[in-house]
């Protein structure tokens, strides 16, 4: 059997999801599966070809699945060994650098190489299939993402060229740094100041040019920021007073050394480094600015929107890993005369956990598939992005916490992949847009696309 073929007996689904038959048993995360020989003859960075122009975007073609499956098996072989062997919570180095070594950063990394776009469905595939097998080194590859994205964005030439390089190799560590105490989901409400110093260049425009000389001071803090405070660059998002609400936010690259720029870990659930950053009067330039002044948010969110759908395919990988174990484990243990799977509830249970999981794996597809087919904005890429992130990181959740629950106590045990999923799970429900911020934002969009009414509204008739 080889390895892109779905065990007897299992059912393929639709689109083909990518295989099991090399899924990590409920134990130990430093136990290692053999990898197949086909794993190591190709190169993991090479994108796979798109789907033929006859399959839909919710069908993977038999390049992509191959692809997937490659990455899991060297997310066990190569990449593990290296997260298992550095504490959690802090920025681990070492697999940044293997991340890099592989091609694999480029990815998730916009503007890496040079004149090509990064595409959002092999980005949700690559996490997916990281999530699977390793989801520290899936959580350091998107983390690299989004704290260059804006760089590749609206960076100058001399900011990408400076920076860009280094981060997709795995040598420098990058960190967006939106969230405050005071403002987390509602990033509009930031309060970290950028107070212009007087007599430094006019007000408004772009970065460079007639605003190069402009110079500004941050004061405030940041929290909940990843990769903090170990990152050697963070995209900042400060308050410079364009405009009210989002309109006077501007975004600025700080490297992690300028003179009045601090930083505290912070000891967290999640197994990946997160801190705080206090400011004090820390110097910025014009040249230190991403896009315009007062443009701050729009750049944001274009990063967040691109980033958002491979947010679900990363609950998608530790949900499908998650059930895996778990139809295992029914297979195998010992209960009531029979096995697991014999009882109806468990077997109930396993049922619901496969349907929700391809559900999100199909709107995960879609949203990414939808913004490939667009410049990254306008259309419903939003609402698709939005959509993708709540319905994977809330199935994740219910997945993960019925597998445990399927296993039982041996599943809290620690270094037991069930245990690690379990800490990993909760966070993607938060960062990048709480759920309920999802909520509010499909809502929002839906009003705004709502068909034109026509003729009289309906009303109940009183009855006679």
């Amino acid at each position: 059997m080889s390895a892109t073929e779905p065990p007897p007996g299992r059912a393929t689904p639709t689109p083909p999801a990518p295989p099991t038959s090399s899924a990590p048993p409920p134990a130990p995360l430093s136990s290692s599966p053999p990898l197949p020989a086909s794993a190591t003859s190709a190169d993991p960075a090479a994108p796979p070809p798109p789907a033929a122009a006859s399959t839909s975007a919710f069908a993977l073609s038999r390049a992509q699945q191959e692809w997937s499956a490659r990455l899991r098996a060297l997310g066990t072989e190569r990449l593990r060994p290296h997260a298992d062997s550095r504490d959690p919570g802090r920025v681990n180095r070492p697999l940044l650098r293997e991340l890099g070594e592989m091609g694999l950063l480029g990815h998730a990394v916009p503007g890496a190489r040079p004149g090509e776009r990064v595409s959002a469905l092999d980005l949700c595939l690559l996490r997916e299939a990281l999530a699977y097998s390793c989801p520290q080194a899936e959580t350091a590859l998107a983390l690299q993402g989004l704290g260059a994205g804006p760089v590749a964005d609206v960076g100058t030439p001399g900011q990408r060229a400076r920076w860009l390089p280094e981060v997709a190799a795995g040598r420098a560590v990058a960190a967006f740094a939106l969230s405050e105490p005071g403002a987390g989901s509602d990033a509009a409400a930031l309060a970290l100041r950028a107070e212009p110093e007087p007599g430094a260049g006019p007000k408004g425009g772009g970065a460079g040019g007639e605003h190069a000389a402009r110079r500004w001071r941050l004061s405030g803090r940041k929290t909940w920021i990843s990769n903090a405070p170990e990152a050697d660059f963070y995209t900042v998002f400060a308050r410079t007073g364009e405009g009210p609400g989002s309109r006077g936010v501007s975004a600025f690259l700080v490297p992690a050394d300028r003179p009045g720029l601090t930083g505290a870990p912070l000891d967290m659930l999640a197994p990946h480094a997160l801190g705080t950053l206090t400011f004090d009067a820390v110097p910025v330039t014009g040249d230190d600015l991403l896009g315009a002044p007062g443009q701050g948010f729009p750049v944001a969110m274009r990063t967040l929107n691109l980033f958002r759908p491979s947010v679900g395919a990363f609950a998608v990988g530790m949900a499908q890993a998650a059930l895996d174990a778990s139809l295992q484990h029914a297979a195998e243990r010992p209960a009531f005369g029979g096995v697991l799977r014999d009882l109806q509830s468990v077997s109930h249970q396993l049922a619901e956990m496969a349907t929700r999981t391809e559900a999100a794996r199909l709107l995960v597809y879609a949203a990414a598939s939808a913004y490939d087919a667009s410049t990254g904005t306008g259309g419903d890429v939003a609402r698709r992005a939005a959509m993708a992130k709540l319905m994977a990181t809330e199935t994740a959740q219910y997945v993960v916490d019925t597998a445990v629950q399927i296993h039982g106590a041996a599943a809290l045990q620690r270094g037991h992949l069930l245990e690690h999923l379990y800490r990993e799970v909760r966070a993607p429900r938060i960062y990048e847009g709480a759920s309920e911020v999802q909520r509010s934002l499909i809502a929002k969009e839906l009003y705004r696309t709502r068909p034109p009414r026509t003729g009289r509204p309906h009303t109940k008739e009183s009855p006679t």
